[in-house]
């Protein structure tokens, strides 16, 4: 029987990509991912490239090549049942009824949350996991920053929105923050400020913030 994988393929470098995702990748016929996805996988078969103005034409894709009985690996950046793919195929997969037709297997990845907890040496479970995407105007984020546990966020536009948005809601502009830039990658950075001082600097969209 096809199959719909759903694999995490960790925050970017090859390092921390895991051998399940690789073996879900050879097992499939087809694998849909971003450019940057799909270059971890010299393994590849067939590949579908996918990029931010398509995902959701692309995973219908995915959905009907698994009912045409071809197995199809999706790449998910991290992991995809954070902020990834898992919850749009699902709901895809549910409006057209087939929860009885497809062969689904999610495959963990490493988390960029994972790997900003260890880089800050703490134990993530220790603290609040969040993100943006979707929710960037919702006050319940206010909330979870004033339970007096450290807060790591997936920020939606940009670690400078998301900073503005928590000052204009009342969080302190002094409040410490560490900017995690580009996790696993040569380049990877840390950086130690307030919400002030990154509203007012730029960083790539591959960050994750934590507010202590």
């Amino acid at each position: 029987m096809s199959k719909l994988y759903i694999a995490g393929i960790g925050p970017g470098s090859e390092d921390f990509v895991t051998p399940a995702a690789r073996k879900a990748v050879a097992s499939a016929k087809i694998t849909i991912g971003s450019k940057r996805a799909l270059d971890l996988f010299p393994e590849v078969n067939e590949v579908v490239q996918l990029n931010v103005k398509d995902v959701q034409e692309k995973l219908e894709m995915a959905v009907n090549l698994v009912l045409e009985g071809k197995s199809v690996c999706v790449l998910s950046t991290g992991d995809p049942g954070f902020s990834g793919v898992l919850k749009p195929i699902k709901r895809i997969i549910k409006e057209k009824e087939l929860e009885k037709d497809i062969n689904l297997e999610v495959i963990p990845g490493i988390s960029s949350l994972q790997l900003c907890a260890a880089r800050q040496e703490i134990s993530w479970d220790e603290a609040d996991l969040m993100t943006f995407h979707g929710r960037e105007n919702s006050r319940e984020i206010i909330d979870i920053l004033d339970n007096g546990r450290p807060t790591i966020a997936l920020p939606s536009r940009s670690t400078r929105d998301m900073a503005q948005f928590l000052m204009d809601n009342g969080v302190d502009p002094q409040r410490k923050v560490a900017i995690c830039e580009r996790l696993s990658y040569e380049d990877e950075k840390m950086v130690s400020s307030t919400l002030e001082g990154v509203a007012n600097s730029d960083f790539t969209y591959m960050c994750v913030m934590m507010v202590y």
